[in-house]
């Protein structure tokens, strides 16, 4: 690394490069993986998620021994469940991908400090790719600074997604948003792996991402890398606490505002399977606007993004941190 990084943020690159190497030794042959489902038949678990969970906290504790850990696998039977440096980890995002070869998945690790995201990083393995970023210091890609695309408008946007699949996912719901986000936007994608989607937002591939169902583990390390390249980040209306919300929405802040207008009826999806109505009535473009200047901060060396005359969409101003 050119720059001087953090000390636990150095401690969770190393954890989730020795989970990395577990990932793709287990790649080599993917016949030998025992595999079992979790909640429902097609949520998965492999022993490759497990052993690569106990490598991380080991690597964490072993440096800090008196920090908490959220993990994906083991909740949070491990470390100091009192600490205000509480570590998420999710060690395989895209098990389903994983076991079927399709090599899109990635280690996420995020460390909330009295419950604001200080470090994140997230690692692919596959493409040795490594994502990373600390509070006010800028994301990057391979030691590379990383920033959020600038286009403005939803039709030439690509947005990312991720389809429903548990038991209690309001999939007829999804469709409806889909049918909505499609016809607004470029093209939508869903590879499925969420920590590399919003990584994919922080390095401009996508200009914006939604998806519900979600949990702490899946977007805690790939929300700061978001913020942290001047993007925002929040639930569907705008709000920014996604985090145990089961739905966020992410982009650039232009692309984000208009998200946030077409998702904003459809907020708190996961409900009965047969409700229908929409939870919500879409927020004037006034409340996008301040909604989503509240959960940012300014972003250094960079002015507000400025909007022609002739344009409608709702008003944001290029940020850098999101309060989780």
């Amino acid at each position: 690394m050119s720059q001087a990084l953090h000390p636990m943020l150095n401690t969770a690159i190393k954890a989730a490069r020795t989970a990395g190497a577990i990932i793709n030794r287990a790649s080599l042959d993917l016949d030998l993986l025992r595999i079992s489902a979790k909640s429902s038949p097609n949520d998965f678990v492999t022993e490759v998620d497990h052993a690569s969970e106990q490598a991380i906290i080991e690597t964490l504790l072993t440096a800090y021994p008196g920090h908490g850990i959220l993990a994906e696998e083991s909740g949070r039977a491990h470390g100091n469940k009192d600490s205000d440096h509480v570590w998420i980890i999710d060690p395989l995002d895209g098990t389903t991908n994983f076991i079927h070869g399709f090599p899109v998945y990635a280690v996420s690790i995020a460390l909330a400090v009295r419950g604001q995201i200080q470090q994140a990083v997230v690692y692919d393995p596959a493409r040795n790719d490594l994502f990373y970023a600390s509070k006010g210091r800028g994301a990057y890609l391979n030691d590379k600074r990383i920033r959020v695309s600038k286009r403005v408008r939803m039709t030439e946007a690509l947005i990312g997604t991720g389809f429903p699949f548990r038991k209690g996912d309001n999939f007829k719901r999804y469709l409806k948003m889909f049918e909505e986000m499609s016809q607004a936007c470029a093209g939508l994608r869903r590879p499925g792996a969420a920590a590399l989607d919003l990584c994919y937002v922080a390095a401009g591939y996508y200009d914006g991402f939604f998806e519900m169902g979600l949990s702490p583990w899946d977007v805690a390390a790939g929300a700061l890398m978001v913020t942290e390249a001047g993007g925002l980040i929040g639930n569907f209306t705008g709000e920014s606490d996604f985090l145990h919300q089961r739905e966020v929405v992410a982009g650039s802040p232009r692309i984000y505002g208009q998200m946030v207008q077409i998702l904003a009826p459809y907020t708190r999806v996961i409900k009965d399977e047969g409700e229908d109505t929409p939870a919500a009535a879409p927020p004037a473009p006034a409340v996008v606007s301040a909604l989503a200047a509240a959960i940012a901060a300014p972003q250094p060396k960079k002015g507000p993004v400025r909007i022609r005359k002739n344009e409608t969409e709702p008003k944001a101003t290029r940020k850098d941190d999101a309060p989780m």
